[in-house]
């Protein structure tokens, strides 16, 4: 076909249309879809895909020398520039309308904000010159878009976008990753549902290999939204009816066969040897006459565009009103630009507030409407399933030092406690030295529970606060400290207090619980059985004890002397652990309570006020006068996006 052989610089005056005139049933037809294409357009040149809302967009792909160029040539009736490499170096977004009316073509360039008028004979260079100004000199590629438009008798009313060729090597002078910024560049453009692939091919390939249907079928595996144009026909004629009919590579929407032009014909005369060829020759007249030629080409274009756009205008109506909607919203939630200190305090008091309420709710009252998902956030769940694993720690400790060496270290302590006295008598120093034993035994536990549970803490109030202050930056440090040195001081009070309760139940043994005797007296009710064990020897020496459990008396049968008191204290110092471990848990509990309250309730306002207005407070509430600059970007980002938001919306 010898796309790329020759240059044509401009097109008689007298030629006739390059597509011919429809007929009253298609001027109907594009009269209705007019209107669409042009609010689309106007769309797209207001930049509305930034927003993140795609736009039905013909993306025309294909690998180098695919002979793409000269589709698009066939179709717009004008030269792009070629030469060796890549050619399109920018996304080239070309608007087709039909002008029949016009006494002679327009043309122009819409790139940086500008807009440049230009000729037929002379849009090459235009375009390479502009190109240059996007991309720069040289042979690298940029993402920023370069639009065309040609308004021109027998156009079709088509938008495109032409994207550069697909080469894996790089020439000399285009970086080392072309292909890689090349295919990212095509799969940007071809990846939304929105988008209709135009993939070209050449004929003398196989179409299996091509590069361009590889990253086509990516993103569109049954082809639902691919059609393809094959050129080069006339080079390769032997077996491209069989290719174009048997559709290996899944090309949903079809294939059309063009010839472009050749050498210095006119688009008009290359049309009749189109028409010619597809008539005469031997085996690619046997083609459809439905799918062969550029004017088949425009006129499946045209249509899948109209389907395309009148399905997804209404739906990008309502993504376009939603994210004007939302960015609305969005930008009356960050904060007024404070004038006075006077307006500043309001604020910050009213930051204060908020933050407080939404620690008793979450802290205090156990709503978490505020986090649902985030279950770190529901804290009176977190700190009951603290508090029930602290208790399960100190069971623990309890349970296993219940049954190992039954009665050994009470025997050991009675032997140590007794003096002069009568023997009935149990001596309550044995009794405190094995509570002391066991309060040693869990004294890192109440320490421990006190350090988690305020790291805890210390992390919601932190989350809650920089929450409600993140539209004030500036106040966050200030309020961030202060926090933390009110929580390091209440920790600091707890671990007094749990270490003071520590040390009281080492000093005394005491218990108004009805409890304590309750189950003294169950337990003692088994010591008849527990000394028949130790006195009968042919029975086994394993038994069980209701309250404790298995036990091995084996070692207590050589050992007599003070069994009866050793059982007794043993079951006492059982007994009130219980009680002990109880209070413990209990003591924590109403403790965390009441320092939680006073956090929420009054330290923490207290402590933040006087850290940032305080004598030596750090001037917190005068730096909110001063607009943080992440807040001031946000700001003019979202009222940029409503101004382009609006505007689209109004087309």
């Amino acid at each position: 076909m010898g796309d790329d052989r020759a240059l044509v610089h401009g097109v008689p005056e007298a030629e006739p249309p390059l597509i011919a005139r429809p007929a009253p049933l298609a001027d109907s037809y594009n009269d209705r879809i007019r209107p669409l294409l042009d609010a689309v357009d106007k769309l797209r040149n207001l930049n509305v895909m930034k927003e993140g809302i795609p736009l039905p967009t013909i993306v025309v792909v294909g690998d180098q020398s695919s002979g793409k160029s000269s589709v698009l040539e066939s179709l717009a009736g004008i030269n792009l520039p070629r030469g060796q490499g890549i050619c399109t170096r920018v996304p080239l977004i070309m608007r087709l309308q039909d002008n029949p009316h016009a006494d002679r073509p327009e043309l122009y360039l819409e790139f940086n904000g500008k807009v440049v008028h230009t000729k037929e004979d002379n849009i090459s260079v235009a375009i390479n010159d502009a190109t240059d100004e996007i991309a720069g000199h040289g042979k690298g590629i940029s993402n920023a878009p370069l639009t065309l438009v040609v308004k021109k008798d027998g156009v079709p009313d088509l938008t495109m976008v032409d994207l550069p060729g697909i080469t894996r090597v790089p020439v000399h002078g285009q970086p080392e990753d072309i292909y890689e910024r090349i295919s990212e560049m095509i799969m940007e453009y071809i990846r939304p549902e929105e988008s209709i692939i135009l993939n070209v091919l050449s004929a003398t390939v196989d179409f299996s290999t091509c590069e361009s249907i590889r990253m086509s079928q990516m993103v569109d595996k049954t082809g639902k939204r691919t059609l393809a144009v094959v050129t080069k026909g006339d080079k390769a004629p032997e077996g491209l009816l069989e290719k174009v009919t048997a559709d290996d590579v899944n090309i949903g929407l079809g294939y059309v066969c063009v010839r472009n032009r050749i050498g210095d014909e006119s688009y008009g005369e290359a049309r009749l040897e189109e028409a010619k060829l597809f008539e005469t020759h031997p085996l690619m007249c046997k083609i459809d006459k439905s799918i062969v030629g550029v004017p088949v080409l425009a006129q499946k274009l045209t249509q899948i565009q109209a389907t395309i756009m009148a399905k997804c205008l209404p739906e990008i109506i309502k993504k376009i009103n939603d994210k004007l909607k939302a960015n609305v919203a969005e930008l009356k939630k960050l904060p007024k630009n404070l004038s006075s200190v006077a307006e500043a305090m309001t604020a910050f008091m009213q930051i204060l507030g908020s933050a407080k309420e939404s620690l008793r709710k979450i802290l205090l009252r156990g709503e978490f409407d505020e986090y649902p998902e985030e279950k770190n956030m529901h804290c009176t769940a977190r700190l009951m399933e603290m508090l029930n694993r602290y208790s399960d720690e100190l069971q623990n400790c309890a349970e296993n030092d219940l049954r190992t060496n039954f009665l050994l270290e009470e025997l050991e302590v009675l032997e140590e406690a007794k003096g002069i006295g009568l023997p009935n008598f149990l001596p309550r120093t044995a009794f405190l030295t094995l509570l002391q034993r066991k309060v040693r035994a869990i004294s890192s536990k109440p320490p421990s529970f006190v350090a988690r549970v305020w790291e805890y803490i210390e992390g919601v109030v932190i989350r809650v606060l920089m929450r409600h202050s993140e539209n004030y930056p500036q106040l966050q440090s200030s309020t961030r400290r202060a926090a933390s040195g009110l929580i390091n001081k209440m920790k600091e009070k707890a671990m007094d207090r749990m270490m003071e309760i520590v040390e009281m139940e080492k000093l005394a043994d005491y218990t108004c619980n009805p409890e304590y005797m309750l189950e003294w007296n169950s337990l003692m009710s088994q010591q008849n059985i527990f000394m028949e064990a130790i006195n009968n020897v042919s029975k086994p020496s394993y038994i069980v004890l209701n309250g404790i459990g298995e036990v091995d008396v084996e070692n207590l049968r050589h050992r007599k002397q003070h069994i009866q008191e050793a059982f007794d204290l043993k079951m006492r110092i059982t007994t009130y652990w219980k009680i002990v471990l109880r209070r413990f848990v209990d003591s924590m509990a109403l403790h965390l309570l009441f320092s939680v309250q006073n956090l929420v309730s009054n330290d923490m306002e207290k402590e933040i006020v006087g850290e940032l207005i305080g004598p030596n407070g750090s001037g917190g509430i005068e730096r909110m006068l001063e607009e943080a600059s992440s807040v001031a970007a946000k700001r003019d980002k979202l009222n940029r996006s409503i101004k382009l938001l609006r505007d689209s919306a109004a087309e």
